[in-house]
């Protein structure tokens, strides 16, 4: 069994005006496509709120102040790097009027692997035939009341 490295990271609930969550669409040469919120992982010396703010941008060209931390998630998982580690990861809820957005600041791996994005209402989540994380996404959205 391989040594899992700490991974404290910032995701973002982010929602439309219409109440819809935006994730990407993730599409891996070593597993099956999933789909997942906007995020990764805190810089050295970051906040979690910094780094929300900070991957916000990058991912979605969208400069916004994070709202509160709605959620909090201790999970294992390998990265996409294949990389076991174990994060802390902090869910931050962002509302915009957004709809389309600009994935210039990608990094070259995110390009490589983050091959759409596209927003979900609740029912599409619960209906949708990929993976979808965090797994508990509606719970969290429903813990929300929007």
């Amino acid at each position: 069994m391989s040594t899992r490295i700490a991974r404290p990271a910032a995701r973002i609930l982010l929602l439309d005006g219409a109440g819809r969550v935006l994730l990407f669409r993730f599409d891996p040469s070593d597993r099956p496509p999933f789909w997942c919120t906007p995020g990764g992982a805190v810089d050295p010396g970051e906040s979690y709120a910094d780094a929300a703010r900070r991957e916000l941008w990058e991912e979605t060209g969208i400069w916004a102040e994070p709202g509160p931390e709605v959620a909090r998630r201790v999970v294992e998982f390998v990265t996409i790097d294949g990389v076991p580690v174990w994060a802390d990861e902090r869910y931050f809820l962002v509302r915009t009027e957004v709809e389309a957005i600009a994935t210039g600041g990608h990094t070259a791996l995110e390009q490589r692997v983050m091959r759409g994005w596209r927003w979900f209402t609740s029912d599409e989540i619960a209906a949708h035939d990929e993976p979808i994380f965090p797994e508990d996404l509606l719970k969290m959205l429903t813990a929300l009341e929007l």
